[in-house]
């Protein structure tokens, strides 16, 4: 926000003082900044077609918050005893002022962002099918915040940008981003919802001895379902110094191959009732914040160990 020196100007003539009060000096310039302030984010806001009759509109209220605000002063001034100024008619105070310009540029970018996102689709002139249903976010970031979803099988206005695994698109007029690789050029047929593999289920027993130490009752149960569906499995993995097994609510299912997938889809589609946030496996996550994007790819950790190729990991609530 400009920064305005207000310069006295007196008649060469006049020499007496000024007998405005300290509260009409202060108060009025800030009322007339406040008021332009929020005039100008309704304007942005609104992208009024004709922007003469809305400049006017603010001039006018500027004005007439600024007349209030000089006649509140002098009102105040004509009612006064005739003490000192106490120094508390400031009403506005700097780092509100500052806060208020902050925010005014932040909608100002937000704005230029879904005006240059318009323009960038418009020019692209594509549009792609949703293959699931799609989280969107304000950025490509990883500090990006969640702002909605779109639905699976939906037809949406891309920019061209694709930045870290992620595509921006045209929602409603604002911009958004999603992941990539679950956006196609042909509509897809929808894809049933994950099931157990043959044979599999919860409520078994386990019989092949082996057993845990964990945090949570709920990684019990799941070492409970895996090792009676799965009675090969014998090691698994639960406190360890970091992260979530140092919090005592993750475990380790050694397993790897397609036995590995069995297991992970067994438990991603028995989530809800084992109290699962989110799995890992063979460089591939999902959770349940994310559900509607399905199994997405994650970065090269540099061994098979690391990039979850011979376990699946589990992490509960």
């Amino acid at each position: 926000m400009a920064h305005h020196r207000h310069k006295r100007e007196t008649p060469a003539s006049n020499t007496r003082p000024s007998r405005l009060s300290r509260s009409v000096l202060v108060s009025a310039p800030l009322a007339v900044v406040a008021t332009m302030s929020a005039v100008t984010m309704g304007v942005l806001g609104a992208e009024p077609a004709t922007p003469d009759a809305n400049l006017l509109a603010s001039s006018t209220t500027s004005q007439s918050l600024y007349g209030a605000s000089s006649a509140s002063g002098t009102g105040a001034r004509a009612g006064s005893t005739g003490s000192a100024p106490s120094g508390r008619e400031e009403i506005v105070s700097r780092s509100q002022i500052r806060t208020a310009a902050k925010a005014e540029a932040a909608a100002r970018k937000d704005i230029s962002v879904d005006r240059q996102a318009r323009r960038l689709a418009k020019k692209v002139d594509n549009r792609l099918w949703t293959t699931e249903t799609l989280n969107l976010w304000d950025g490509p970031g990883e500090k990006a915040e969640k702002t909605g979803v779109v639905d699976a099988l939906t037809k949406v206005s891309v920019t061209g940008r694709r930045q870290m695994g992620r595509a921006q698109i045209v929602v409603d007029g604002q911009s958004r981003w999603v992941t990539a690789t679950y956006l196609a050029q042909e509509k897809p047929k929808p894809e049933p919802e994950p099931e157990e593999p043959a044979g599999a289920s919860l409520g078994g027993v386990c019989a092949n001895g082996s057993s845990i130490d964990a945090g949570r009752a709920s990684l019990y149960e799941i070492h409970d379902a895996v090792c009676a569906n799965w009675p090969e499995i014998t090691s698994y993995g639960t406190w360890r110094s970091d992260g979530e097994h140092g919090q005592g609510r993750a475990i380790d299912i050694m397993v790897s191959g397609q036995t590995g997938w069995d297991i992970a889809e067994f438990l991603r589609a028995n989530h809800s009732a084992l109290g699962i946030e989110y799995i890992i496996y063979a460089q591939q996550m999902w959770s349940v914040e994310r559900s509607g994007e399905g199994w997405r790819g994650m970065s090269d950790r540099g061994s098979t160990t690391a990039n979850h190729y011979d376990h699946v990991h589990v992490t509960v609530y």
